[in-house]
């Protein structure tokens, strides 16, 4: 987490920017948008976007267009302590997930990244492949329960149990992966223990150099860790899995037309006080007072529910005797007594869509700690009222009367109002939520903050990445009558 932006203390630094246009530039370097142009989805477009604080980046997404042409996957990863966990989660959690729902008979389809898919290792390359190969034939009978048509209840049941699934094999494999080549030989004690597939006894071949270079990428990635938020989105179902402080909120309008928010999921943090209970309830009463410390785990972790960090999960003699000769004595949390502390459980929500829903926004809290859902919400709602103003009018079929058109003229009038600076809403987006004042967007501020240097831009904010998916109205009025919108299971 990240101090709040202190205005009178940027106004001492230097500007490095003359020209707003240089600060527009940085906000539009990472923007995309993807226009859904086969018919009977949903989802009508995609817009995103990340800025970093962080240097790299430790944050990641990805998207997937499912083999059904429907149906979609989205994710957002938070890492921290690095930005291994959080790529690797972003190359390999949806290919899971996707394996593991039914009748997905190849992985995914993946429709573009933003940044490009991490590029590892040929040598890791080879060992994720081999991986998810085992995976797949570990859940055939997933994929076999339904037909992809099917959108009952069963149904959802599958793609809850495909999230928890996927979400808790992929935190295990990354865990076997580490252990297998920190451990070597002395692994195969712990893989009689995991007999769900055929692990490769990789270290039987005299091949040091590749083991080292697996040894350095799958520890990298086991010590740092990530949070995520990902969402199955098909037909008007949405189910969410969220682990750790990643957020999800539809925007809707309500009945007076005023644009709403509907958070879905929790976040997994202190502030969660079930999350709390799950927690103490897992470890003796005399660590209370330790196992969390100022808000902390362990006096150490923000998120109490994470992907990696296998410092919290792992065996306390592994730490000591594999991990702590090679990472150091900080491998080792203190009052590390009853692990693991830590897991990578999704909390899953299913929500069912309505006409008045217009669009989803997943997040890292990189943007929740500057701007609250709602606010989210109105900006994004403004920026589609502004951004259908800067298309062409175009006329309803069928006779038109005058006053019909004047209304549509002066609802476009109202629109001009409020159009947008960036074609982007997830652009957008982190514009208002470094330059919003009281009395507007002030553009010398967020060229300030856009010029902090790497040492100081961290007390400030944290990496933000943002998905808005835009929901085909008509689609939704066609195919599902408007409900009472107490859909949140």
């Amino acid at each position: 987490m990240t101090s709040r932006l202190k205005s009178p203390f940027l106004h001492f630094l230097p500007n490095c920017f003359e020209q707003n246009q240089d600060a527009t530039a940085i906000l539009q370097a990472n923007e995309k948008i993807y226009e859904v142009t086969k018919p009977g989805s949903v989802i009508k477009s995609i817009d995103w976007n990340q800025l970093a604080s962080n240097n790299p980046l430790e944050d990641s997404l990805a998207i997937a267009q499912l083999c059904d042409n429907k149906s979609y996957l989205l994710g957002v990863f938070d890492g921290h302590g690095g930005p291994a966990c959080a790529r690797v989660l972003a190359k390999r959690l949806l290919s899971y997930i996707a394996a593991s729902l039914p009748s997905q008979h190849i992985s995914s389809l993946l429709i573009e990244q933003m940044t490009p898919t991490a590029e590892f290792r040929t040598e890791v390359e080879s060992l994720y492949a081999y991986e998810f190969n085992q995976y797949h034939a570990s859940v055939s009978h997933l994929r076999d329960t339904l037909s992809a048509n099917d959108v009952s209840q069963a149904s959802i049941e599958s793609t809850e149990r495909a999230l928890l699934t996927a979400f808790e094999a992929m935190d295990q494999q990354l865990s076997e992966e580490a252990l297998a080549f920190l451990l070597g030989p002395e692994m195969a004690d712990i893989l009689q223990r995991v007999p769900r597939w055929d692990w490769k006894p990789w270290w039987k071949d005299d091949f040091l150099s590749r083991d080292k270079t697996l040894q350095l990428s799958t520890l990298s990635a086991a010590m740092s860790g990530a949070v995520a938020s990902v969402v199955h989105v098909s037909s008007n179902n949405l189910v969410l899995a969220n682990t750790g402080d990643c957020q999800a909120v539809v925007g809707f309008i309500n009945e007076d037309s005023t644009w709403c928010a509907r958070k879905l999921g929790r976040e997994h943090t202190a502030e969660n006080a079930a999350e709390v209970e799950r927690l103490y309830s897992e470890h003796p009463r005399n660590e209370q007072d330790t196992v969390l410390r100022m808000d902390r785990l362990l006096g150490q972790l923000m998120p109490l529910r994470a992907f990696g960090d296998f410092r919290f999960k792992w065996p306390r003699h592994v730490l000591e005797k594999w991990v702590s000769p090679v990472v150091g004595e900080t491998a080792l949390p203190p009052n590390y007594k009853t692990p693991p502390y830590l897991t990578a459980r999704p909390e899953l929500t299913h929500y069912t869509l309505s006409p008045r829903d217009k669009f989803l926004v997943i997040a890292s809290d990189g943007l929740w700690d500057l701007l609250s859902p709602t606010q989210v919400v109105r900006l994004v709602g403004e920026h589609m009222s502004g951004r259908v103003a800067l298309g062409p009018l175009t006329l309803p079929p069928g006779d038109v009367s005058l006053n019909e058109i004047n209304s549509m003229l002066q609802q476009r009038r109202e629109g001009l109002s409020k159009r947008p600076l960036d074609t982007n809403a997830a652009t957008h987006l982190i514009r208002h939520a470094l330059a919003s004042t009281e009395t507007g967007l002030d553009q010398d501020r967020l060229s300030e903050l856009l010029s902090l240097p790497d040492d100081v831009v961290r007390l400030f904010r944290d990496d933000i990445t943002i998905i808005v998916a835009y929901f085909d109205t008509d689609y939704l009025l066609k195919s599902h009558p408007p409900s009472n919108h107490n859909n949140v299971e």
